[in-house]
């Protein structure tokens, strides 16, 4: 019977985890699975055959990591692996009559790996695809039209991996990922795989099994496909277990089909027992149709968010970088966020374990600010240090304590002499952290926030620098601090900012307190460019002489940039708040004679 005819009667019975099931009953073998293909073929079909024996119809070739990053290998290798997986899986299948699919997982840096894969199934024959544990769609559709153009019959299913919260681990909401899927005429079925155990994957089919329900013109409508792990696994002596659940398994399978599932099988921890009782389960049960539930109402909660209200004001607004300190003596820190309070400054933002070396948490010195001296922080939120779990947690923490801004970065990449004992995590970039953020808030489960995100006016290539602004703002990026701004063409770039983005800009302003430090920040400080003319004017001046020059300069460049922001973002050097406060001032004498003349 043809695939698609197949599952308009019955739902489309895969095979468990190749992967995890080979490991346990191979203990011996080293290295990825996927290579045994090569090296133990007669292992790896009998591991079809467990699964075929036990009334899968569907399996999936033992390609999943077959990619060249994955396998440390050249693409003849892959090629080589990928060949010998086609023929034992449909060596294995005839007999049953059982239908393969090729098995495509994730690739990192793919940079056309995709298409080079897919080339070497369709050569084969290859009609039916699985492309799985994705976390984001960006390649899908451009893959869907390569192998429908080569192959207009072909059969894709799509499955992203999910938390059990319903975000990929690049914090996408699974929700919008599954509407785009279904939109797309070219994708034959969708879902979720991996990551969730059964009871997560069925709550999950039940929020987004309205979206299969509707009729795609000129086609049929995808089809949901879910295949859970066996559960959450433990570590014993590094060894990762799952618990062998399989009858609980197979009971929730049953009522994932009742919620509108076409095509289900296991993922990790699944064994040949999981899908026997699960094939059973279905046969014993007459499964009637349940309604899918609504998807949980946005319920974004109500909070005073005085910063964001004095933007949306049309008000001035003042903000000033403080170092986190190095050590756990935070007096000095203290002390100068009450002194930048006192002065009037609207909110302190505090960096991120700055140029990737590590400093005081800047969440938890942006709670203790808000607590204690009742300022508004602005933490620095890197993408280089937490997985999407710890990013959720620190934002589940900052609403806890009202903290409710924050400045998204992708962060600074660790140093080259650091990286074999530190290792960076860049889960997402800075647009993805952001729409993420927007993501939690508007579903109630933290306060909303006020995102912003950097601007870069010195870049080289500004035309790149503004789209990625815009595809932050798209993200729900409400306002951008700037670098400082000491040079004409950073200027100009501002005055585009303004003219092109939607959020408000604070123009960044950094006194330079010598021409040491001026000649320091131009040659060594990424994104911070200052002219000659500048740098020229500090030479030889003392400290004293320094510290005038630099209150005249960013007294100056504040005033120019004052048509073209929404309020100054200063940096302080060396922890001089003296400094600060003194440009401050000047300020406020500034607009005081201004308005007097006026």
């Amino acid at each position: 019977m043809e695939l698609r005819e197949y599952i308009k009667h019955k739902p489309l019975l895969f095979d468990g985890a190749m992967g995890t099931y080979f490991r346990a009953v191979h203990p011996e073998v080293p290295g990825k699975c996927e290579l045994a293909n090569c090296t133990m073929p007669n292992w790896v079909a009998e591991v079809h055959r467990a699964y075929l024996d036990s009334g899968a119809r569907a399996i999936k070739t033992n390609t999943f990591a077959a990619n060249t990053h994955a396998l440390e290998c050249d693409f003849d290798k892959v090629r080589t692996v990928i060949q010998a997986a086609w023929k034992i899986a449909n060596v294995a299948a005839k007999p049953y009559r059982a239908f393969v699919f090729a098995d495509i997982g994730p690739i990192t840096d793919a940079d056309g790996e995709y298409n080079r894969i897919v080339d070497v199934f369709l050569e084969l024959g290859a009609k039916n695809f699985l492309f799985e544990t994705l976390a984001d769609d960006d390649d899908l559709y451009g893959l869907a039209a390569y192998i429908k153009a080569k192959c207009p019959d072909a059969f894709l299913i799509a499955s992203f991996a999910a938390t059990p919260d319903g975000f990929t681990r690049k914090g996408l909401p699974i929700r919008a990922i599954l509407e785009r899927v279904t939109d797309c005429p070219l994708i034959d079925a969708a879902g979720l795989n991996c990551v969730s155990g059964p009871n997560h994957l069925l709550a999950q089919t039940r929020a987004n099994a309205n979206l299969f329900t509707k009729a795609r013109a000129g086609t049929d409508a995808a089809v949901l496909s879910v295949m859970p792990n066996a559960g959450y696994p433990t570590i014993v002596d590094g060894r990762t277990f799952f618990e062998n659940r399989a009858a609980y398994f197979a009971a929730r399978m049953v009522e994932i089909v009742a919620a509108g599932a076409k095509i289900i099988g296991g993922c990790c921890g699944t064994t040949p027992e999981h899908i026997r009782l699960t094939a059973e389960a279905l046969s014993e049960e007459e499964i009637q149709p349940i309604a899918a539930s609504s998807p949980r109402q946005s319920m974004p909660r109500n909070v005073q968010n005085r910063l964001a209200n004095k933007l949306k004001a049309g008000k001035r607004v003042i903000a000033v970088e403080l170092d986190p300190p190095a050590d756990a003596n935070l007096k000095q820190f203290m002390d100068g966020a009450k002194a930048l309070r006192d002065a009037g400054v609207d909110a302190v933002t505090i960096a991120d374990c700055p140029i990737a070396r590590a400093r005081a948490d800047s969440s938890m010195l942006a709670a203790k600010l808000h607590r204690e001296l009742g300022i508004d922080p602005i933490p620095h939120m890197t993408c280089r240090d937490r997985n999407i779990n710890a990013t959720k947690a620190l934002l589940l923490g900052l609403s806890a304590e009202e903290v409710h801004n924050v400045l998204v970065v992708t962060g600074d990449p660790i140093p080259s002499a650091e990286r074999d004992e530190v290792k960076g995590v860049f889960s997402f970039n800075s647009a993805v952290l952001a729409g993420y953020i927007r993501e939690l808030g508007e579903q109630g489960i933290t306060a909303p926030f006020r995102v912003f995100g950097a601007l870069n006016v010195n870049a080289a290539n500004f035309e790149v620098e503004l789209r990625k602004a815009k595809r932050k703002e798209e993200q729900g990026v409400a306002g951008f601090l700037t670098q400082p701004v000491f040079t004409s063409r950073a200027f100009e770039n501002l005055i585009r900012a303004h003219e092109e983005l939607d959020g408000d800009i604070l123009g960044g302003v950094i006194p330079i307190v010598s021409h040491r430090n001026a000649l320091f920040m131009n040659n060594e400080i990424s994104g911070i460019e200052i002219s000659q003319g500048v740098i020229d004017r500090y030479e030889g001046l003392n400290r004293e002489q320094a510290e005038d020059l630099a209150v005249e300069l960013c007294v100056g460049l504040a005033q120019r940039m004052q048509p073209y922001t929404a309020g100054w973002y200063f940096i302080t050097p060396f922890q001089r708040v003296g400094l600060i406060t003194r440009i401050l001032e000047e300020l406020k004498k500034s607009d005081s004679s201004q308005n007097d003349t006026i």
